[in-house]
């Protein structure tokens, strides 16, 4: 019979960068195996809808190639390879518990030998320079301490012209917002992963994540920073997730991206 953790992680505003780095991977390494079921019921299922949002946006007009960031069970990266059918995909994360999954998944749903599965290191993307169309991640950056690095990363190994998209959960701060994120992720919220998860307390660490992500203002000037440009963000659900998409700039078949 699986065991029940018993214990509580620190507030993210409290840790080390260090401290959080290995919190992250104690937490991931502990839910994999109810992370898929807990993701679309807490969410309504709006996280498949969320996916599809942003796969139906990317394209893939140099390389053909996809590089999905702390992939994590490969949701995203199995919803770009069924979309995108000629183009090859690889997922990268520090968590094998959480690759495994994925790379089942791929499995049954006939993408394993389209899929590419590997662990590393989000800060230290182990790909060439312009080596993707496209650089991706889904609810994976609020789990990095150092966001900017994570995304100068990203941007280093896609193309001139090519995207980065990050799809993280926020919420607009107002006093209706913050009073309902406050009821669902500090009071319901723990209660169902009472009930269904052997790491409860990572789902408070879940909710203290969200609750201190950089605003869609913060975290767009954190893109802007590392020298992405055409920076868009698209507010999904009423805010409750969002899409951010900036640009590398350089060189496309010779003429200069403004």
């Amino acid at each position: 019979m699986e065991k029940r953790l018993r214990k509580a992680y620190r507030p993210v505003t409290e840790v080390t960068d260090v401290e959080r780095v290995g919190m992250v991977k104690e937490i991931f390494s502990t839910v994999f195996a109810r992370y898929d079921f807990l993701n679309h019921f807490l969410s309504l299922r709006r996280d498949v809808a969320w996916r599809r949002f942003t796969a139906k946006r990317m394209a893939f007009p140099k390389t053909g190639r996809y590089l999905d960031v702390a992939t994590g069970t490969g949701d995203l990266i199995i919803e770009v390879a069924r979309r995108h059918r000629d183009v090859a995909v690889v997922g990268i994360d520090f968590v094998k518990d959480m690759l495994d999954v994925g790379q089942a998944k791929a499995a049954r749903k006939g993408l394993a030998e389209r899929i590419q599965l590997m662990q590393g290191d989000a800060l230290s993307l182990p790909f060439r320079d312009d080596s993707f169309d496209v650089a991706g991640m889904a609810f994976g950056i609020r789990n990095i301490p150092d966001k900017a690095q994570a995304l100068r990363e990203m941007k280093r190994v896609v193309v001139p012209g090519g995207r980065i998209m990050i799809l993280e959960m926020g919420f607009t701060r107002n006093w209706f917002s913050t009073l309902v994120y406050e009821v669902y992720l500090n009071r319901i919220l723990p209660r169902i992963a009472r009930r269904f998860s052997l790491n409860p307390a990572a789902y408070g660490y879940l909710a203290d994540s969200i609750m201190n992500f950089p605003s869609p203002r913060e975290f767009r000037a954190l893109m802007a920073d590392a020298g992405m440009v055409d920076l868009e963000v698209k507010k999904l659900t009423f805010g409750a997730t969002y899409l951010y998409s900036g640009t590398k700039q350089g060189l496309t078949d010779g003429v200069p991206l403004l």
